[in-house]
């Protein structure tokens, strides 16, 4: 996940020629029955979407442990925002945060179809971005976006990317430059990497206006619904200033989804060897929905967060195999080898591709 939390870019696919990316038009954007076969790449790995039509219909109408987590999340929200002023920061800060990135892992679960079997269901559960700098439903067209394997990571396809082509990385200051190497450490990613994105989300919607790009456009109209709610009650009722529950609330809730995504995926050659598996203890794994497992819930999409603990332990010497080996036991382990250590360049590297 995190939706466009990765390369918001201002390219086009129409730039991506002179962006050093070749054109992909004959590539599928769904997968048929002769995935394997069209693409011997994929053959070792489950199919993405294959059997969704069918598992929309075999879900209950409502998935109980999903929904049993957005009612305790929203309650926590309620609770840690009419009670700010009581609360130490030190005590805040980490709790807002956790609630906030929850909330997104459930937008997440939301896109993939849960708790609900009715898309409008989920939309209406999760609309109130908590985190306020994303429009949920363009979270979902891009996430959908992201999920097409074979293009993850190009910084022209993938939308959650972060890495950028050679000629955007030509044309960035030194400052500019500066600043992405410093958030390609995971401690730069952590405190730089809030204030960054939210710029770019910024950018983008400008960029909307000038344009005029009516579903990016419709997107943030809607978005206006999504921040009147949240700040209706974060600041109207609970007389807590906006500045406040960004510093408390929002930018930490951003920074927790930054450290998962962090080494979420890596520009390799290989499809299968692009996607992390992070082995994680019981807090940092509901904190992520067991989108921790990263490897695994793009093997398997359609499943939901709850069951793919089981689904690991089955495939895990299978996936590991897939992807090379590209795991860590836990984010102890991240931030040992990453907090100030750069983990790659930000620069894609075209010929991986």
């Amino acid at each position: 996940m995190a939706g466009t939390v990765g390369n918001v870019t201002r390219e086009s696919r129409g730039n991506r020629a002179a962006e050093g990316f070749p054109l992909q038009e004959n590539l599928p954007v769904g997968i048929t029955g002769n995935r394997a076969k069209d693409w011997p790449e994929l053959a070792g790995i489950q199919p993405m979407v294959d059997r969704s039509y069918v598992r929309a219909h075999q879900r209950p109408l409502v998935d109980v442990p999903t929904l049993a987590v957005a009612v305790c999340t929203y309650a926590a929200w309620g609770f840690l925002t009419w009670y700010h002023a009581a609360l130490p920061w030190w005590l805040l800060m980490p709790l807002g945060g956790y609630v906030v990135c929850l909330q997104g892992g459930l937008q997440h679960e939301a896109i993939h179809g849960y708790p609900f079997r009715k898309r409008l269901w989920n939309t209406l559960l999760v609309f109130p971005s908590l985190w306020l700098w994303l429009p949920y439903t363009h979270y979902r067209r891009t996430h959908l976006t992201h999920h097409r394997d074979y293009r993850l990571t190009c910084p022209v396809d993938d939308p959650e990317s972060y890495y950028v082509t050679d000629s955007q990385w030509a044309r960035m200051g030194w400052l500019h430059r500066t600043y992405r190497k410093a958030m390609n450490t995971l401690a730069g990613r952590l405190v730089l990497g809030p204030p960054y994105v939210a710029w770019r989300v910024m950018l983008e919607l400008l960029d909307s206006i000038v344009v005029r790009n009516k579903a990016v456009l419709r997107d943030w109209a809607l978005h206006l619904v999504s921040l009147t709610l949240v700040l209706g009650w974060v600041v109207g009722i609970c007389k807590m200033p906006v500045g406040e529950y960004v510093f408390f609330f929002a930018f930490p809730g951003l920074a927790l989804t930054l450290m998962r995504s962090f080494a979420e995926h890596q520009a390799r050659s290989t499809i299968s060897e692009r996607t992390v598996v992070i082995e994680s203890g019981p807090i940092m794994s509901l904190l992520y929905l067991n989108n921790n497992l990263h490897a695994m819930h793009h093997a398997d999409p359609n499943a939901p967060w709850h069951k793919r603990p089981r689904q690991y332990r089955e495939r895990r010497a299978e996936l590991l195999a897939q992807n090379g080996n590209y795991a860590f036991r836990g984010y102890r382990e991240l931030l040992q080898r990453y907090l100030f250590a750069t983990k790659e360049p930000v620069s894609h590297p075209v010929g991986d591709l």
